[in-house]
């Protein structure tokens, strides 16, 4: 599946916006309280730990690429048209 590069800028940067204090400071680590919930889902393995990588299980893995494919997927100019209502 190829990704629209633009989507994924997008929502990094609404991302960072969304957990950014004192008028733009962000932590460039992972949020805590997030992975937490996502360990607890089953779509990451434990976070606590001195490591600076997550690691997804399976079901994390599949359910990570139906909303990247929904969210960021590729599309024609034509498609953009008729998603956006006109």
């Amino acid at each position: 599946m190829k990704y629209d590069e633009t989507l994924i800028e997008e929502a990094v940067l609404a991302l960072l916006v969304t957990f950014s204090a004192d008028n733009g400071n962000t932590w460039k680590g992972y949020d805590f309280e997030i992975t937490n919930r996502l360990h607890e889902h089953g779509f990451i393995r434990d976070p606590v730990s001195k490591s600076k990588s997550i690691w997804l299980t399976p079901e994390g893995m599949e359910r990570g690429r139906q909303i990247a494919d929904r969210l960021f997927e590729a599309r024609t100019q034509a498609e953009h048209v008729s998603n956006s209502g006109t």
